[in-house]
């Protein structure tokens, strides 16, 4: 992306990204961290159902099928859902680092349109880690793994406490979040959000 702006770009003094010891495996499904989430939840009717896989080092690969819900153009997915899935393999990556963090600036380049009845192929990777901040890219491609880039995204995600979900999301979702005995769908909850 030759024209990302400056808040994407991490500081020299950025360090390099470390996978936490207890970060799922490379190859190990992900699953939804949220059930409601548009992204990822199995229950969004319309939704992406995006399947993040863990990756080598701090990257995962995810894919999704383009239906035809998710048009914008006439047989042509939508911008804002092709974003949404970059933004949800991007938020995917904290898992590794094993922090909540949300979105607090995404870029996104269309570089071809995507057919409804398309699998799109996501890969990401976060690049450098500067305090709070998490900076991150993302490729799509469809045709396979290794076809024709058709959109990608570079992002900067804002390390944050749980106290940020519980003071502005919706009481009623928050509190059964918070009473799931599973404890690490508990937190998965809390990943990526805005």
């Amino acid at each position: 992306m030759s024209g990302t702006s400056a808040a994407l770009k991490p500081p020299a003094d950025a360090v390099k990204p470390v996978r936490h010891p207890e970060a799922p495996a490379p190859g190990e499904l992900l699953g939804a961290h949220y059930e409601h989430c548009f992204g990822c939840g199995d229950g969004q009717q319309h939704g992406l159902h995006l399947q993040a896989r863990a990756g080598d080092g701090v990257s995962v690969t995810a894919e999704f099928t383009v239906k035809a819900a998710h048009q914008g153009a006439p047989g042509l997915a939508h911008g804002g859902i092709l974003t949404t899935a970059l933004d949800e393999t991007l938020g995917s990556l904290n898992w590794l680092l094993r922090v909540i963090a949300v979105t607090g600036r995404l870029e996104t380049d269309f570089v071809r349109p995507v057919p409804v009845d398309t699998v799109l192929h996501l890969d990401a990777e976060i690049t450098a880690v500067h305090g709070r901040k998490i900076y991150s890219r993302a490729t799509g491609r469809i045709g396979g793994p290794d076809g024709p880039v058709a959109v990608r995204a570079e992002a900067l995600f804002i390390e944050v406490k749980v106290d940020h979900f519980i003071e502005n999301g919706r009481p009623a979702e928050i509190r059964a979040a918070m009473a799931d005995p599973d404890q690490v769908r508990r937190a998965r909850a809390f990943e990526v959000n805005p």
